[in-house]
């Protein structure tokens, strides 16, 4: 018997094993054993692992319970904070039990999510914020003297998007680290060290991915020591990554380095009067900037700062201002901790703001901007993230194993590999036990216009009308943009009596629980929608997709990419467009079918899946059931399993 049989020696994923003896509803699934045990071999082998297990798979488990027999510390790393707590608090805790084990685990976020004491301190001595934002002030300060866990997750009462959680949270620019009078009691130090000492560690890609590009966000301390590493939902990662080995410099910073040096002057007698003019400046500089950006599109490329001249003119100035604010403070950073810590910080941002004005080019990064309601960003972010990856795996030999339910493009993982960087990784691609030939229908609308039709959004509309008396609401339509949403959002009230849900009408879970509770609603979602939506039951029975999900053009980064593509001899579209659009695709289609009692239609309205080549690898990607471009075969659907839910 071989190491990788010893992790699931007695079969626990079986009929009679452990999990089906424990676990209520469990059922045993060939393909969830088939994952168990390739999981199982790359733990034991510390090889690479790439798995595409279908909706129903129960993947979670499958990785599970050889991470929990194995010896070696494994980093489980998922795509959200909310699928984060799910895994370490039910899922794993669940597994454990059944399988008659006390693992040491631990939860492990980013910096952000824990409360900052010193931070705190400040905020409570600066008298900043309004009302609302005092009133908010004293309710953490009352948390904080109770919390177990500094998590802030646990104070619901302070909506996550608060404007002072940046107030009583560190980034990695402000913390004082070591230095800090509060260091001892400090929570994100205690969640470290726990992590340190676990044998499961339960994180998401965001921290994950920070600590990785070298930002110690995370856990750099117990990195080396782990033997492996699950990333489930992979297929974000490419697209994280990215955005982890950008360098960014944002007006949101330099505005917080500006406060944080004066809060840090109290009890450091003169340092107000010194740094209060130079602070000054320094936010002139930045409002001027913010004005020099206001003509130009929301985002866009920084390679050519002489055009326009305004531009290049305020960042000459932020220049100058970050310079004398730099000068002023290194007088007065030997005088308190504090004041050293943000001058360190003023120094690399003057580094970082000199490189993205450099007018030499980065290599293979792409310099741009982007400008929004509160302020603006620089960023520089590389156009390939494999050579990074493959450098960060070579210093950790571990097994690595990536797992989605969407990996492939028309069965291929070589898209996802290419952009992983990995070499000769195994691949194991697992179908959804679930009936899709039985449960679900696919429907093509035809004769609809093309996708760039001034009309079409409304045609599609109309296309659909017929679907939802057929189904009686019950459905959910994907977007690939907020005016084709905003569009549907006004136009569909006055002819359909089924209630209306509208993407960024109210937070996500609340509007995802009024959709279940209404039974016969309608919920429009675009761009973070097309995945994460999980509806189990009759409330929802038809997904529909207005367009392929391609990425939006004009976007500065994916224009380099597509560029660098075509000079490496490469067709940009069919290398990087299409795959990409196959795997949005795949995720939106995924809403449809979430348990083995889910009947529902899938309704595909860009007439390019017929008329585009293309379109074969989109349908191929699909799992596979009935198709049809007959309104009648949905209704009649539909008619097969009549709805149990009262219509409004």
């Amino acid at each position: 018997m071989n190491a990788s049989d010893d992790l699931l020696a007695d079969d626990p994923l079986g009929a009679g094993g452990a999990l089906a003896q424990h676990i209520d509803g469990f059922v045993a699934r060939p393909a969830q054993q088939a994952m168990a045990a390739a999981v199982a071999a790359a733990l034991a082998a510390r090889g690479e692992l790439l798995v595409e297990a279908g909706t129903g798979t129960g993947k979670t488990y499958a990785y599970l319970v050889p991470a929990l027999r194995s010896e070696g510390r494994v980093i489980i790393s998922t795509g959200t904070k909310a699928l984060q707590d799910q895994l370490f608090k039910r899922d794993l805790p669940r597994v454990a039990r059944a399988l008659g084990l006390t693992p040491h685990a631990a939860l492990l976020k980013g910096r952000a999510n824990y409360l900052c004491l010193h931070r705190l301190q400040l905020a409570l001595g600066d008298g900043r914020g309004g009302a609302q934002e005092t009133h908010q002030l004293a309710l953490v300060r009352q948390w904080s003297a109770a919390t177990r866990s500094g998590d802030r997750a646990e104070l619901a009462a302070v909506p996550e998007d608060a404007p002072i959680w940046p107030r009583v949270t560190s980034t990695t620019e402000n913390c004082l680290g070591g230095t800090c009078p509060q260091f001892e009691e400090c929570w994100l130090v205690k969640a470290r060290r726990a992590a340190q000492e676990a044998q499961i560690v339960v994180v998401n890609h965001h921290l994950l991915l920070a600590d990785l590009a070298l930002k110690q966000d995370g856990f750099g301390e117990i990195l080396p020591g782990a033997a492996a590493f699950v990333m489930d939902e992979a297929h974000q990662l490419p697209e994280l990554a990215g955005q982890f080995f950008t360098e960014t410099l944002s007006h949101r910073q330099l505005s917080d380095l500006a406060q944080d040096s004066l809060a840090e002057c109290s009890g450091v007698s003169g340092a107000l009067a010194a740094l209060s003019p130079v602070v000054d400046a320094l936010q002139q500089a930045l409002r001027e900037t913010r004005l020099a950006l206001e003509s130009l599109p929301e985002r866009g490329a920084l390679d050519a700062l002489e055009d326009p001249p305004a531009l290049a003119r305020a960042l000459e100035s932020l220049a100058l201002a970050l310079r004398e604010f730099s000068a002023a403070l290194e007088t007065q950073a030997p005088r308190a901790k504090g004041l050293a810590a943000v001058y360190e910080r003023t120094q690399r941002a003057g580094e970082l703001l000199a490189r993205l004005r450099a007018l030499e080019s980065l290599g293979d990064s792409v310099r741009w901007y982007e400008r929004h309601a509160r302020g603006y960003a620089l960023h520089a972010t590389p156009l390939d993230v494999a050579k990074p990856l493959q450098a960060l795996r070579a210093r950790m030999p571990a097994a690595w194993v990536y797992t989605s339910a969407t990996l492939t493009v028309a069965g291929r993982f070589e898209h996802l590999i290419q952009r992983l960087g990995l070499t000769a990784p195994r691949t194991l691609l697992l179908q959804s036990p679930f009936d899709y030939a039985r449960q679900a229908l696919c429907y093509l609308p035809p004769r609809l216009p093309e996708p760039q039709a001034r009309d079409y959004t409304e045609c599609v509309l109309q296309a659909l009308l017929p679907v939802l008396a057929a189904s009686r609401g019950r459905a959910f339509l994907l977007f690939t943009s907020h005016r084709a949403l905003k569009l549907a959002a006004e136009w569909l009230p006055a002819r359909m009596p089924w209630p209306l849900f509208v993407q960024g009408s109210a937070p996500r879970h609340e509007l995802l629980e009024q959709f279940r509770a209404s039974g016969h609603g309608v919920l429009l979602g675009a761009a973070s929608f097309w995945e994460g939506v999980d509806v189990a039951g009759e409330a929802l029975s038809v997904v529909a997709m207005d367009k392929l999900p391609f990425e939006a053009p004009g976007d500065p980064v994916l224009e380099a990419r597509l560029r660098a593509l075509r000079e490496a001899g490469e067709n940009p579209f069919a290398s990087w467009q299409v795959p990409n659009a196959v795997i949005a695709f795949k995720q939106g289609a995924g809403r449809l079918i979430r348990s083995i009692d889910d009947r529902g239609v899938l309704v595909l309205c860009d007439p390019r899946l017929s008329a585009r080549g293309y379109g074969k690898l989109f349908m191929a990607s699909l799992p596979d059931m009935p198709r049809s471009q007959r309104i009648e075969d949905v209704q009649a659907f539909f008619a097969a399993a009549p709805v149990t839910a009262t219509v409004p």
